[in-house]
């Protein structure tokens, strides 16, 4: 068994170490936000922080069940504190916790406290809460593993595949850590996958909305999953199911998108008009967390490909801190991608190939239209004319792009 470092986010950590914010770590279940905390504690020992400075606790563990209200959670917390040194306190999936703010809060008022905790939703951090720690606290979003990642960790009879059976078997296999953790096959990895799915479905979505239709919920999880990439809104959903007699209405539809993004296992882009600097309000598009889960719940077809390619390329982009919209010219035509960050803003396509002269035409031409002079890139499969400049737009090979070459 092998744990595969997850160097830019223990870097995230490092760096925050002992500054007197509540570093918060949302991301999907099982993306492998505890194990970054048992790699983060590690360090902590090297560093010379004694195990006696170490408060360590996971709600999901039964062990910890009496501490699920902030009252007796902070009461145990305080009982363990050293007054001389510097505590370091881990509270994973904290939302089990009712209230769970009102101890953070107090901690976080004493100097002597430097509190880490991880969630397996967007919700946990919002409204309300999100106001009463306003100011005190910073946020990493992380996601299952970068095909990076996943190339580097591969087990060593894996390790003399080419780069493209490589990601063929990211692409097989999920992003997921866990599973290439302990070397699943695509069977296992299937079983997996689906046991992550109804977890999901169950504990953050049918519970926290309290869905009494189930189905209905699921059916528009696989609509979501099977239009990736694609201009999709509450009506057109609610219609397409009512056409397969699947009866639901756009306010029903709206909440259980809004849960499916809350609980991390979809992420919405929203429309950007590139001209005007604005964002547009309607039809956006969706992707799922990790592609394999998605393939595993709908049928692919082969004309998938390109799809599934956007969906990697959105989740790089976000990994690599952008801001990630879908692209809209005045004229209709789209750009798959608006990535911002401070630095400012690049534009993406994604095609499986564009070998084909009119295909390649197509995908340049939303790119040509764009006035300014902010980098353009266009990603592809293609290993032959894998990379080439046109006029600026600088064409890629996708692997290669997404191992940072």
């Amino acid at each position: 068994m092998q744990r595969i470092n997850r160097i830019s986010y223990l870097e995230w950590l490092i760096g925050h170490k002992d500054k007197q914010l509540i570093k918060v770590v949302s991301g999907v279940r099982r993306c492998g936000k505890s194990t970054l905390f048992d790699i983060y504690r590690d360090y902590l020992r090297q560093e010379g922080i004694e195990e006696s400075q170490i408060i360590s606790l996971n709600f999901e563990d039964i062990e910890y069940e009496d501490l699920c209200d902030y009252r007796p959670l902070y009461d145990f917390i305080k009982m363990k504190l050293l007054p001389d040194k510097m505590n370091y306190i881990f509270l994973d999936e904290v939302q089990h916790v009712k209230e769970f703010e009102k101890a953070v809060n107090t901690l976080f008022l004493s100097e002597n406290c430097d509190v880490y905790m991880t969630g397996s939703n967007a919700y946990f951090m919002s409204g309300e809460l999100a106001t009463r720690l306003s100011g005190r606290y910073t946020e990493l979003k992380m996601l299952p593993l970068s095909f990076a990642e996943f190339y580097s960790g591969l087990s060593e009879e894996r390790q003399g595949l080419t780069k493209t059976e490589k990601f063929n078997l990211y692409l097989e296999l999920s992003s997921f850590p866990y599973i290439l953790r302990y070397n699943y096959g695509p069977k296992e990895a299937k079983e997996y996958l689906r046991d992550i799915y109804n977890t999901v479905l169950l504990k953050d979505i049918v519970a926290r909305l309290r869905v009494s239709d189930v189905n209905t919920l699921e059916n528009v999880t696989k609509f979501i999953l099977h239009n990736i990439g694609n201009r999709v809104s509450p009506t057109k959903i609610a219609g397409t199911l009512k056409s397969q007699g699947k009866s639901v209405d756009q306010k029903t539809v709206d909440r259980y998108l809004r849960g499916l993004t809350d609980s991390l296992i979809v992420y919405e882009a929203v429309r950007y008009n590139i001209k005007g600097k604005q964002f547009l309000t309607q039809q956006n598009k969706y992707y799922a967390v990790d592609v394999t889960l998605r393939n595993i719940l709908v049928r692919g077809k082969d004309s998938d490909i390109g799809h599934i390619l956007e969906n990697v390329v959105y989740l790089e982009l976000l990994r690599r801190g952008h801001e990630v919209y879908a692209g809209q010219l005045d004229d209709g035509s789209e750009v798959d991608f608006v990535a911002i960050n401070s630095q400012g803003m690049c534009y993406y396509q994604v095609s499986a190939t564009t070998l084909d002269e009119e295909t390649l035409k197509r995908e340049l031409a939303s790119l040509r239209k764009i006035a300014d002079n902010y980098p353009k890139y266009l990603l592809t499969l293609d290993e032959v004319f894998g990379n080439a400049d046109y006029e600026g737009i600088q064409k890629k090979n996708v692997i290669d792009w997404l191992l940072g070459r």
